[in-house]
């Protein structure tokens, strides 16, 4: 039986795993840079400041939850409202936390902290397609950051390119829809399975209906009845799924 001791060290750099993270992770790239040119454009066509902007992608780094608050910032809503919406849009973080945290979980907080603040989407999804267990492995945290660094620098750069040209670019052009785009591009594939379309119809019923809610509390029913909605219809298909078995 090994001891706790003569464990792969996950934290340890590993070169090779360094290495294999930028490799796996350079082909995304691109599309995180044009998503964050997207992002950084829409938020200076918002209303926001060059430098709110810049602040913002710095700080919050997550593309949808920027989108979702920007209507809500320009109509003025109270912190909470836009700090709520912020999260549920970005509720799927909880599951790449839980997914993430027993492959770290011997990490010092701090650690646990900076690795899921720069986790994302495509970074998460890769991880775990390598490492699919918490077995301890030599050159899981080399591995992860190689995926990260990257990822966050792509989208910090294409983001700022767009925060700096929205800020050029005329009103006149009539780039304030970007954000609109952007979320209907990222959308549109998510609705292929019967739960998320119908949580999506449901959900843009539900946003038509509150549309004269004040603070655009309309935009934030609309993503809770929608993903209640989802949950709901898939667990009746696994309901029927187990009854036919």
């Amino acid at each position: 039986m090994s001891s706790p001791d003569s464990l792969p060290d996950v934290a340890a750099h590993h070169e090779p795993s360094w290495r294999a993270g930028l490799k796996d992770g350079t082909p995304t790239l691109f599309g995180i840079a044009a998503w964050g040119l997207v992002v950084g454009v829409a938020m200076v066509k918002s209303g926001l400041t060059v430098a709110q902007a810049l602040g913002m992608t710095l700080l919050v780094f997550a593309g949808s939850a920027q989108l979702a608050s920007l209507p809500l910032i320009a109509a003025a809503a109270p912190i909470w409202v836009i700090f709520l919406t912020a999260v549920v849009v970005n509720l799927r973080f909880v599951i790449f936390a839980a997914l993430l945290a027993p492959h770290f979980a011997k990490l010092p907080l701090w650690r646990r902290f900076l690795l899921g603040y720069g986790a994302g989407d495509m970074t998460t999804a890769m991880f775990l397609q390598r490492y699919p267990t918490e077995k301890p492995a030599e050159g899981k945290v080399s591995y992860l950051r190689g995926l990260l660094y990257p990822n966050f620098l792509a989208w910090q750069s294409g983001s700022i390119a767009g925060i700096l040209l929205g800020s050029a670019v005329p009103a006149e052009w009539g780039l304030g829809f970007a954000g609109t785009l952007a979320i209907v591009c990222i959308t549109v594939p998510m609705v292929a399975s019967r739960p998320a379309l119908c949580g999506a119809l449901v959900a843009g019923v539900t946003a038509v209906l509150a549309h004269s809610f004040p603070y655009k509390l309309g935009l934030l029913a609309a993503v809770l009845v929608g993903m209640v909605t989802a949950m709901v219809v898939e667990g009746i298909i696994e309901r029927r799924k187990a009854a036919n078995v």
